[in-house]
């Protein structure tokens, strides 16, 4: 048996002319030190355009990149990683197989020049896409403003004004209306840039600087002394062109100099404009003074009814009250908003008169226009349903302000907080968190800034601070840019929460140690650069609930951490200095331990004792092991996760076996026993988990759904089924040789109904991804929600689904089960060199969504749609065959020497939504773009392109074409043809 590899072999390399192979045999020396030669060179290549990249990030008003530059990086770091695989191959082969190695090694070597002859076009990427003049800001729909609005605009294009302040109080609207001008400009083009950069109460130097050369996409040295940041950034300011800087939030006069903003004026056209509550800031930056006042009375009205529901608007039972409820809003747009957004669809009398009476009870205390606002937002935290709903929202004041709240570490914020109600899971938490923060934000209370994100008004959040210096107490300084922790006095007995998140807190001196803390539940460090805190820091605080590190500095935590006996929550997530902890045991009430990211190398000592652990994160890849018998302690855990990579953390089935409740779970099973025992596990418990990463070997593949299984190296699974988690999403296979089929009469995944992402990577063995043979009689329909397949590097693949030779297409395109690839979007096929035809005409029904189709490398590939010998004659020699695809949009080829066409020769494509083709590297047999027919009617498929078609190329592929079956045909593709070499590594 040892013979038959070999023999095998060399039988695969018997097509090659007997001198080459020859050739081969005796020079394969020669072959791998030019391997190797080539492969360092483009190593040198690669590390050079690195340099490049960082150089350029660093540099004052930088490039960005083309993203073809990141992917040449991607594929050639790839081919660095393949060419290792070949030496390695090479090295251990027998003698008998030289030549075929000796092959191998020229492929390989061919492949790496290829990149390495296309990597000047990737370093010619850097000196593109510099910045654009700005991004849209998203606002919301402005009301009555329009004369002022216009006031602004018309000083923004006077030489003689270069500088605006827009004042007015809190609520009246001045970032909104600066909102609505910063987009005007950007559509007028006026300007180079518009720049946006918010400054907030607690101005900072180093984070408006930091802000404003983000904002011109670039970055300013953090060892960068006072001068010489000014410099940079004022480099860049000037460098960025004609502009105009907004600066929204102004509280104290500023410093152009000090910050390094060139001083705008006539001359140079700069354009400073900045929005604040104080008139005097604007006179004293010697601005020109426009105020923004609150609405008339009838703008006011429009605004209320526009935002308070229809059903409201069509009551005119409730108008009387409502016109009074819209006047004690004093015109002022935010007042309004909220005040609707809390009364909105109420339809009892009643609930208006109390919100009349509330509101003019509590503007009525106050004298301040200020003040006026707090109170009037107050009515609107009082409407809230309940008290947990109202720790919800207050708990979103303790970010620093202006800050962006990520919504899913929002809602976990709560869960650990106890603000949400203990669930049967930790999903109908989560799903009870969207509920609640769908209310705030109905309630305008937060500001939805996208899908993933809120944040808090500048306005509601100081009507939120208002509250919580009184009932319930907070201490709240996060994001001031803090170095030393408050003084002692600030942290009196009452107080349950502290939030100094985002400072710059790098040491905790013992002089200023709290010392009276009996009722602190809540202590937030995030993100500051702290490495050490004293032992006695957390003596006298026998209350804390929550205490989150993440993202600090942090070297070890003192042994006092151990007696906080009411400690629910532990975040150290991020803390790259972290190697070890104290021991845990007397931590009982723990329910979420998060040590992802830091340097933990053992299990902490007392992690058993853990009973009550709900989610615990460790993807470590410095842990060393996980020991036995720890895990099914743990019984009430709904979240777990390990470094999928980390081979000494390789789980087994029974010490998951108890884990009964878990939701969410990442992990790696180095035995597939172990990994199909637990599998059926799960599946007999009859709880699927919500999210899950599964892994089978090793491999760094990055999942992109929320449930993934990835299978890399099995090489005894033939007649050794891995069962599979029905509801799967992605699956990702690798180095599985054995593997001939995905889909066939013995395979699990034909039931994989979910599945929308598949890559299959160097499996030697397998020729398709889906068999027909045992679907005469099978109900199944696999891969009928996939959307991406990816198939690369797998030699004797030769069709999507297999079907028997004596199967004829019609009966193929029966058995194949309709919705076999229905929903698929984009496929991209790499180095498959045994494929000769990708898509068969009878295929394509079930393809009617395919949008995208890459293929690279694939050396036999003659044609891309291909209809059979029989269709042609069923049809007659006369008859035209339709591809029909109608949302096709891109097809991408590179490195294609064999490719004849993109569609058999007596085939039209029917696919208007056609938008690219693309044609790289050596496509050299390709010689016709094959003729369109439009969707709707016959039409002159000779004379006809979709609509939105780009065909690009090198102009010696261009000109080699050959038009003689249809002169004018080229025509009417001359215009749609761009030469590639000036857009490089369009993808």
């Amino acid at each position: 048996m040892e013979y038959v590899e070999p023999v095998v072999g060399i039988a695969s390399c018997l097509g090659t002319p007997v001198c080459k192979y020859l050739q081969y045999h005796r020079k394969l020396n020669d072959y791998v030190r030019n391997l190797k030669r080539i492969r360092d060179e483009l190593n040198c290549r690669m590390e050079d355009i690195e340099l490049q990249l960082k150089a350029e990030l660093l540099r004052p008003l930088g490039k960005i990149p083309k993203k073809g530059v990141e992917n040449w990086l991607k594929d050639v770091k790839e081919m660095i990683r393949e060419a290792q695989v070949v030496e390695n191959k090479v090295s251990n082969g027998r003698y008998l197989c030289r030549a075929c190695n000796g092959k191998l090694v020229d492929e390989k070597s061919r492949e790496m020049q290829e990149y390495l002859d296309k990597a000047p076009k990737a370093s010619e990427g850097l000196a593109m896409d510099g910045p654009s003049a700005g991004l849209p800001l998203e606002t919301s729909e402005l009301v009555g403003e329009e004369a002022v609005r216009k006031e602004i605009l018309a000083c923004l294009m006077q030489e003689e004004v270069s500088k605006i302040g827009v004042w007015g109080m809190g609520g009246v609207g001045k970032s909104t209306i600066m909102k609505h001008i910063h987009n005007d400009l950007l559509k007028e083009q006026r300007f180079e840039r518009v720049v946006w950069v918010t400054i907030s109460k607690e101005f900072n130097i180093v984070k408006l600087q930091n802000d404003i050369a983000s904002a011109l996409n670039g970055k300013i040295l953090e060892e960068a002394n006072k001068v010489s940041r000014a410099a940079i950034l004022s480099e860049m300011l000037k460098r960025a062109g004609k502009h105009v800087l907004i600066l929204d939030d102004v509280w104290t006069e500023v410093s152009f100099e000090e910050i390094g903003i060139p001083k705008p004026s006539s001359s140079n056209g700069y354009k400073l404009v900045l929005t604040t509550r104080v008139e005097q800031v604007c006179k004293s930056m010697g601005c020109k003074v426009i105020k923004v006042k609150p609405l008339s009375e009838e703008e006011a009205l429009i605004l209320f009814l526009s935002e308070v529901g229809p059903n409201i608007v069509q009551n005119q039972t409730l108008m009387p009250t409502l016109k009074l409820v819209v006047n004690e809003c004093v015109g002022l747009p935010l007042t309004i908003v909220v005040i609707a957004g809390t009364l909105r669809g109420e339809d009892d009398p009643l609930v208006w008169k109390n919100t009349l009476r509330e509101l003019k009870e509590r503007i009525g205390k106050v004298k301040e226009g200020e003040d006026k606002v707090i109170e009037s937002l107050k009515v609107s935290f009082n409407h809230l349903k309940d008290e947990k709903m109202k720790h919800c929202f207050l708990h979103c004041a303790l970010y620093p302000e202006d800050f962006q709240i990520w919504k899913d570490g929002l809602i976990e914020c709560w869960i650990e907080e106890g603000f949400i109600d203990d669930m049967s899971t930790r999903q109908e938490m989560k799903d009870k968190g969207h509920v609640i923060l769908k209310e705030l934000e109905d309630n305008c209370l937060l500001e939805n800034v996208s899908s993933e994100r809120v944040k808090m008004h500048d306005a509601v959040r100081d009507m939120a601070l208002s509250i919580t210096r009184t009932n319930p107490r907070y201490m709240i300084q996060a994001g001031l840019q803090l170095e030393e922790l408050p003084e002692k006095e600030q942290w009196g007995p009452d107080i349950e929460k502290v939030s100094l998140m985002y400072n710059s807190i790098s040491e905790i001196s013992i002089d200023v140690l709290p010392t009276k803390c009996q009722l602190l539940t809540t202590l937030l460090f995030q993100g500051n650069p702290i490495k050490k805190i004293p032992y006695s820091f957390f003596i006298n605080m026998p209350c804390l609930c929550v205490l989150n590190l993440s993202f600090t500095k942090i070297e070890s935590l003192p042994n006092s951490i151990s007696e906080l006996k009411n400690l629910t929550t532990l975040l150290l997530r991020g803390c790259s200095e972290l190697r070890d902890l104290p021991c845990l045991s007397m931590l009982q009430e723990l329910k979420k331990l998060d040590l992802c990211g830091t340097k933990i190398e053992e299990v902490p000592e007392g992690m058993d004792m853990l009973i009550k652990l709900r989610y615990l994160d460790l993807p470590l890849l410095t842990l060393k092991e996980t020991p036995a018998g720890l895990l099914p302690k743990l019984i009430h855990l709904q979240h777990l996760g390990f470094h999928e990579n980390n081979e000494k953390t390789s789980l087994k089935a029974e010490e998951m076996e108890p884990l009964k409740k878990l939701e969410c779970f990442t992990g790696r099973f180095e035995d597939i026993n172990e990994f199909n025992k637990f599998i059926s596990s799960m599946q007999q418990s009859k709880k699927n988990l919500i999210k899950y990463s599964l892994q089978l070997g090793s491999s760094f593949m990055r999942a992109t759904r929320d449930k993934t299984v990835t299978i890399e190296g099995v090489q005894n699974w033939e007649g050794d089924l891995i069962m599979h988690p029905i509801e799967i999403q992605e699956l990702i296979i690798l180095k599985c040789d054995y593997l001939r089929s995905l889909v066939d009469d013995k395979s699990s995944f034909k039931n994989a109904i979910d599945l929308r992402v598949c890559w299959i990577w160097w499996c030697e063995g397998i020729e398709c991804v889906v068999s027909l043979f045992s679907f005469a009689s099978s109900s199944a329909h696999p891969f009928q929600s996939l959307e991406v397949l990816y198939l690369q590097y797998l030699p004797k693949l030769s069709a999507l689904i297999m079907k028997d030779e004596e199967i004829g297409s019609a009966t193929a395109s029966t058995l194949a089960p309709s919705a076999t690839f229905s929903h698929l979007k984009e496929i991209k096929i790499d180095s498959c060199s045994s494929m000769k035809t990708l898509l068969p005409h009878w295929l394509l029904p079930n393809l009617q969504n395919l949008e995208e189709i890459h293929v690279e490398a694939c050396r036999q590939l003659v044609e891309i749609l291909g209809a059979t010998t029989s269709e042609v004659e069923e049809k007659g020699s006369d008859a035209l065959i339709k591809f029909h695809l109608p949302k096709l949009r891109e097809l991408s080829f590179w490195e294609l020497p064999n490719l004849k066409s993109i569609c058999s020769k007596s085939g039209v494509m029917v696919c208007d939504s056609l938008q690219l083709i693309q044609v790289d590297g050596d496509c050299d047999k390709l010689k016709r773009i094959p003729p369109f027919v439009p969707l709707v009617g016959n039409g002159q498929p000779f004379a006809y392109a979709p609509p939105s078609l780009t065909i690009r190329s090198s102009t010696e592929w261009w000109e080699w074409l050959e038009w003689d079956d249809h002169p004018n045909y080229k025509n009417v593709l001359q215009p749609l043809w761009k030469d590639k070499r000036y857009e490089p590594f369009i993808v």
